[in-house]
């Protein structure tokens, strides 16, 4: 299945805010870049479409965790709280965060693909995925804190919430991170040497 496939799939799951999900989808796809936009500038999925793909792999990886750790919290929190975590990354409507970069130099030498816009107003990024997504869905209590905090204690600013985190933070943290660092970047997962096996 293509990404876009697995994506309109992963929209049908949201069935109880099903009216106000689909009205920012598609104020999403219409008017912001969305569907193009690359997950960073230098970094994973530093491509056209790479926004996408990333969230749509969260999405599908938070769904797993959740069927084995925690299947009382709802598909539809999952897929909300996975497919929007990052969404701030598209900038605002009509004004996207990313443009392709023309410096050949950054390009060959940084990997840097895509610049920021220099005019976006600063704010954090998981702040403006909240600010964005409140505007048109309510939101828990567990999945305003889960988008908030969904890069976990890799954020100096979200040991405020250590140890306080509920179970959907948890998993959407844990999400995130396997899915860039080993589906994205192509680690193997494989079993490690027993240290007590060297002796």
């Amino acid at each position: 299945m293509t990404t876009r496939e697995r994506y309109e799939a992963l929209k049908c799951k949201v069935v109880k805010r099903k009216k106000e999900f689909d009205s920012f989808i598609k104020m999403l796809e219409a008017e912001s870049s969305w569907l193009t936009s690359p997950a960073s500038t230098r970094f994973h999925l530093n491509r056209e479409g790479g926004l996408l793909e990333h969230s749509v792999g969260v999405t599908e990886t938070l769904l797993k965790l959740r069927e084995l750790l925690a299947p009382q919290i709802s598909e539809e929190s999952c897929v909300i709280v996975a497919l929007l975590h990052d969404i701030g990354k598209i900038g605002m409507p009509g004004k996207p965060r990313y443009f392709k970069n023309t410096n050949e130099w950054e390009i060959k030498n940084r990997n840097m693909t895509y610049k920021v816009n220099p005019e976006e107003v600063d704010m954090n990024l998981a702040a403006r995925s909240l600010y964005l997504i409140a505007k048109y869905l309510p939101l828990s209590d567990s999945e305003a804190q889960a988008i908030l905090y969904h890069d976990g204690q890799y954020i100096d600013a979200n040991k405020e919430v250590a140890h306080h985190e509920t179970p959907l933070t948890l998993l959407i943290t844990f999400a995130d991170t396997w899915t860039a660092h080993v589906y994205e970047d192509g680690h193997a997962v494989s079993e490690d040497v027993n240290y007590y096996d060297k002796k």
